[in-house]
């Protein structure tokens, strides 16, 4: 039998104490208020406007699909982000109006609408020179919300990818005042030290935005850029192409960045790094994995399902066509396929420290693709439902919960503030091993993330691809105690195995009170059959787009005394006829 361990490293992946956060939040906070005195004062301005941009070099090309209608939407007076509407009129100033959310307003300052409204044509770029000019007013010199990190990344991005576009509508005085825009920020993200688990994404920004500035200042920023490039991209993408977030999402959404600058610096002529060509074959491999039967990604760790169209784009440039893997064994997930049923499971710890800001508790979770339909899947969770952390713990996903607790939390308070949400209290050790034969696939995995109530999870899967169903056999084991440990009071604890539904999948429990039918789309029937103690259907929702969807979930329920154990056991069968 095959061992694969989780096998998750880079200098943030240890686990943390209790104290280290703490003092890791103080130093933050203080080193937070100083960058920002700096940042906002007089002569950090002076720095980065000198060398003055010389104009214009390459035009970078962003392989992320642009929505036209939403530019014309934008053109029209109505600007829709992040789930959020603004009706500015056809020549409103969002940037002088009050946003209808937090979420819309970082939206709108990362100039996210910049590509839908450049994708709508001439009228659409002088509109956008338009809204640039009006958020240069207010915010062009230096504002601790448009300047953070969580802003001008993703801004710096956008501009230099429509520079050319956007000069080619402008006058001198606009195309100087852009051209100034893009040095200046660019330069400001290399600066940044604040959220380090975006430092690549930041270095691969600064570059792009060298690779458009023409002459000597655009040199300098690319040599900049790719220097604190060389110094991420190996630690932040894995030898098997995954995200060292552990989000598949973030590998798709990376790749795109890399082809972009793998773009802009073949325009100007500049090689490109051998790390950079190989981080793009991975990741691309990556998203091949990831992707499945229903053409979505599986949504793990803050990443969202997102759409055939956006993965179909990220891969054009690839024809090396689908890759046979069935494990990702460093970003710690496993694939199995058989019959009609397709299973992705998450088979390592969860990221620690910086990396965690968007990781979920959520141990031992499966996504379940029957028939091409996506039936058992998790909340899908992601930082674009702001705020709604809850989402994050083990019981918003389709794994085993104990009692009211989490294998792991994210923090908060002062620390969150200070730090961003880090995931702490999570698995330490999780092994997974795995057998293929001609009958099918054995994947069992074990991990330590309840410890804290002296309890290990072990989940055994066998995929029979012969009579296509999924066995499950779900066990909490008590952790050996201390020699000399005193008998605590005995006492049982509710057990539950979560399958959480598909907006679109439908349930329903049968006469005997524990098998469950569930249908998705093609209407194709499955038995969720088990022999748990209780059986409920209970509400869940569904993010998409940070937006919750009304979705079901499938509760298998029994009971646990931590001395001794227990387990349930379920198939997942398809229904006859």
């Amino acid at each position: 039998m095959a061992v694969k361990r989780s096998a998750h490293g880079s200098r943030f992946s240890a686990p943390l104490k209790r104290g280290d956060v703490l003092w890791r939040a103080v130093g933050a906070e203080a080193a937070g208020h100083v960058e920002r005195e700096w940042f906002g004062s007089g002569p950090h301005r002076l720095v980065l406007s000198l060398p003055r941009p010389e104009g214009l070099a390459a035009r970078p090309h962003d392989p992320r699909p642009a929505d036209a209608e939403q530019g014309k939407k934008i053109l029209a007076g109505v600007m829709t982000l992040d789930g959020g509407i603004l009706r500015l009129g056809a020549e409103g100033d969002p940037f002088d109006t009050a946003s209808p959310s937090r979420r819309f307003a970082v939206s709108l300052h990362r100039f996210d609408w910049l590509p839908d409204l450049v994708a709508a044509g001439s009228d659409g770029a002088r509109r956008a020179l338009r809204l640039i000019d009006d958020w240069r007013r207010v915010f062009g010199k230096w504002n601790g919300f448009s300047w953070s990190a969580e802003c001008i990344e993703r801004r710096v991005f956008h501009l230099a990818c429509a520079a050319k576009a956007l000069s080619a509508e402008g006058s001198d005085a606009e195309i100087a005042d852009l051209t100034l825009d893009i040095a200046r920020q660019g330069r400001h993200l290399t600066e940044i030290r604040r959220a380090p688990e975006r430092a690549l994404e930041r270095a691969v920004a600064a570059t792009i935005a060298g690779c458009v500035l023409a002459g000597k200042p655009g040199e300098a920023l690319i040599d900049k850029g790719l220097k604190a490039f060389a110094k991420h991209i190996d630690v932040m993408v894995l030898p098997d192409g995954g995200h060292a977030t552990r989000s598949p999402e973030a590998g798709v959404e990376l790749l795109f960045d890399l082809l972009t600058l793998d773009d802009a610096l073949g325009q100007r002529g500049r090689p490109s790094p051998e790390s950079l060509s190989r981080a793009i074959d991975r990741l691309s491999t990556a998203a091949r994995f990831f992707t499945l039967g229903d053409g979505h990604l599986a949504a793990f760790h803050g990443g969202e399902a997102i759409a055939p169209a956006v993965i179909a784009a990220a891969l054009a440039h690839d024809d090396a066509g689908p890759r046979p893997l069935n494990a990702a064994p460093h970003s710690g997930y496993h694939r199995m396929v058989g019959g009609s049923l397709e299973v992705i499971a998450d088979c390592g710890r969860p990221p620690a420290g910086p990396l965690s800001v968007a990781a979920c508790a959520q141990p031992a979770a499966l996504e379940i693709v029957c028939a091409k339909d996506r039936l058992i899947t998790s909340c899908g969770w992601s930082p674009e439902a702001a705020g709604a952390h809850a989402f994050r713990l083990s019981d918003a996903a389709s794994t085993v919960s104990v009692g009211d607790g989490s294998a792991g939390r994210p923090l908060s308070g002062f620390r969150a503030r200070a730090l961003g949400a880090w995931l702490v209290d999570g698995a330490t050790q999780v092994e997974a091993k795995r057998h293929d034969d001609v009958g099918g696939v054995w994947l069992d995995i074990v991990h330590d993330g309840w410890r804290h109530v002296g309890l290990t999870h072990a989940r055994r899967l066998f995929l029979d691809a012969v009579n296509d169903e999924l066995r499950g056999e779900d066990s909490l084991t008590p952790i050996a105690a201390e020699p000399g440990a005193a008998d605590g009071p005995r006492r049982y604890l509710p057990f539950a195995v979560r399958f959480h539904l598909h907006p679109e999948a439908r349930a329903s429990i049968a006469r005997d009170g524990k098998s469950v039918l569930i249908r998705g789309p093609n209407t194709i029937g499955w038995w969720l059959r088990n022999d748990a103690v209780d059986v409920e259907i209970a509400p869940s929702a569904h993010f998409d787009h940070g937006l919750a969807r009304k979705a079901g979930q499938v509760v298998l329920k029994s009971q646990v005394r931590p001395e001794v154990g227990a387990k349930i056991r379920w198939k997942l069968t398809r229904a006859e006829g």
